[in-house]
């Protein structure tokens, strides 16, 4: 269920870059090209940080009904 945020998450930061990128000018001067960089630094960061959760969460949780199966240890008395 998670996956499905993150993924979604991704998909909209993407969309704001499709249209944002266009529009900063990175080598303005004064507060324009500081705004530019910034608000780049930090779509990056959250595409990071979504990768990051997609990438390495858990492949599969355990349910709490099942049991947990434990290995038994055999004795062989040669």
């Amino acid at each position: 269920m998670k996956k499905n945020r993150y993924l979604l998450c991704l998909l909209l930061c993407g969309f704001m870059l499709y249209f944002a990128v266009p529009r900063l000018s990175i080598n303005a001067e004064g507060l324009q090209g500081t705004f530019s960089l910034v608000w780049l630094a930090f779509a990056l960061i959250v595409i990071a940080g979504n990768l990051t959760a997609i990438l390495y969460s858990p492949k599969r949780l355990v349910k709490a009904d099942q049991p947990i199966k434990s290995k038994k240890k055999s004795r062989s008395f040669h």
